[in-house]
């Protein structure tokens, strides 16, 4: 991709000339992702193509770093007023602006070449563009099709207010929402107990289920239900938790995941509010043995890595070696594989956990990530020398 180099007004000016769509990539010097775009898609001679052919290109910095040249701190105040002007809030973010400077399309996040390509070609079709579509909206059209088509445009731009508004308007005239498409949409907005999708959710937890996953609708409301409920009430500094009058609450609201919802509330407040580590891992366990395949592996490897790191209970590391054992046995991540060998070091048992941790040091390089830390770890244990602080 050929970027522009210029000033915001002679960008402008340019695709005015050219009839050209401006394509901005908004980005920070500390954002990831969009080092990852800048490093592998942006060069692409697939994305080249497509990108030079429609647009005016421009990337514009929208941080400020004690580094930057001269041409960076020329754009400041226009960045600023890009960055405050066009509500960007997350990084990167991608402005489709039209040739006389009106902001038409957003797409935002890091992708693979074809989905940033299709991006880019969703700016360029009226129907798709989401700003012109809000423009029609603001007009009075509303049909169910046009709802959907605005719904999904405001999700990608990454608008979850407003994505969440023009949802619950679709579902609300919407005849089937039992349909793959549209149990997707409502999964990918819903966020609130007050959503028109949280309900078919509740009523239509087997059918939600097989579109997005076994055991999402679970996930979905017990989610919902501790952000609403128990969270503010598990987290008020100073109090202890009215556990009765707070099942009270859940049960009326979800009976048939009540219990769960509870223990999941209790791990959260033992892990995080009062750090009392062994109920913490002695509610951790019991979640597990009722509601098993619940937890996914990162969340397993977390709790695991909680216990190693703040906690010299053996009965605590005891429990935390299956925790994390089951999340090197679902995946086979370097990272879960370093957590399962300092359990094993802390508990005493050195030459299985040198074993793991150089298992996790062969995928670490497989992955090409960092293995200094290993290298690092591995000597420690061969030398005696603690791994935690």
């Amino acid at each position: 991709m050929h970027f522009e180099h210029g000033s915001w007004a002679e960008i402008k000016a340019k695709a005015k000339k050219e009839n050209k769509m401006i394509f901005m990539d908004a980005y920070t010097t500390w954002c990831g992702p969009c080092k990852m775009m800048a490093k592998n898609i942006f060069p692409l001679p697939e994305a080249g193509k497509f990108y030079n052919a429609n647009y005016i290109n421009v990337k514009v910095q929208l941080d400020t770093t004690k580094a930057d040249d001269d041409y960076i701190k020329g754009w400041y105040k226009d960045a600023h007023d890009i960055m405050v002007g066009y509500n960007v809030k997350v990084f990167p973010t991608y402005l489709f602006i039209s040739p006389d400077g009106k902001l038409l399309h957003r797409a935002v996040g890091s992708s693979d070449v074809a989905t940033f390509i299709g991006k880019g070609k969703d700016a360029l079709d009226p129907n798709k563009q989401y700003y012109t579509l809000q423009d029609r909206y603001n007009a009075g059209e509303k049909s169910a099709a046009f709802m959907r088509s605005l719904t999904l445009a405001a999700n990608n731009a990454y608008d979850k207010p407003n994505a969440v508004k023009y949802g619950n308007e679709f579902f609300a005239m919407e005849k089937n929402l039992n349909t793959p498409e549209n149990i997707k949409l409502i999964d990918e907005i819903t966020e609130s107990s007050k959503d028109q999708g949280f309900a078919f959710i509740v009523n239509n937890m087997p059918a939600y289920n097989k579109v997005i996953g076994e055991g999402a609708a679970e996930k979905k409301i017990r989610y919902i239900a501790l952000r609403e409920d128990v969270f503010p009430a598990i987290r008020k500094k100073g109090a202890t938790p009215d556990w009765d009058a707070l099942q009270k609450t859940i049960s009326s609201k979800y009976p048939a995941m009540a219990d769960e919802i509870m223990s999941y509330g209790k791990i959260t407040y033992y892990g995080n509010v009062t750090q009392d580590y062994p109920s913490f891992s002695k509610e951790v366990s019991s979640y597990m043995e009722k509601y098993a395949g619940r937890f996914s592996p990162e969340e397993l490897n977390a709790y695991a890595w909680t216990i190693f790191s703040r906690c010299d209970d053996v009965k605590c590391i005891d429990q935390a070696l299956q925790w994390s054992k089951k999340s090197v046995d679902l995946t086979s991540n370097h990272m879960f594989m370093d957590t399962y060998a300092n359990l094993l070091y802390k508990k005493g048992q050195k030459d299985d956990a040198i074993a793991w941790e150089e298992k996790a040091m062969v995928a670490a390089k497989a992955d090409k990530a960092d293995t200094a830390p290993y290298e690092d770890t591995i000597k420690k244990m061969k030398s005696g020398d603690k791994t935690w602080d």
